[in-house]
């Protein structure tokens, strides 16, 4: 992973706001106000998404990340960004908003209650 592109990404996003990056799973999470509204794999932005900005990212011809887990793969709620948003503090500027408007609903969901194993 390149500081280079950490860097990048930190001036594309002068406009919106700091962004700060922590290594995570090969990765980097990229973190905006507290809240997680990114991830950075392979040298390649992802944006949080949730079911009320996911459209848009899908409209623009943005990819989910996908992992394999098990030999499955997972899909998560972080997809790239249009090429423009890449070279453009104004283009990318929306998708950021975007990425934090989601991380900002989830972190103000109610949290769900996971299952209780029987035993």
């Amino acid at each position: 992973m390149s500081d280079d592109f950490i860097a990048h990404l930190r001036d594309l996003a002068a406009d919106f706001g700091a962004l700060s990056a922590r290594r995570m799973f090969g990765g980097y999470g990229l973190y905006h106000d507290g809240l997680m509204i990114g991830l950075v794999a392979d040298e390649t932005l992802y944006l949080k998404t949730d079911e009320t900005s996911r459209p848009r990212f899908l409209a623009a011809g943005c990819e989910p990340f996908v992992y394999d887990r098990q030999r499955k793969p997972i899909e998560m709620s972080y997809w790239t960004v249009p090429e423009s948003a890449m070279d453009s503090p104004q283009d990318m500027r929306p998708w950021l908003r975007l990425a934090f408007e989601a991380a900002l609903r989830k972190a103000k969901a109610p949290a769900k209650k996971k299952p209780s194993r029987r035993r």
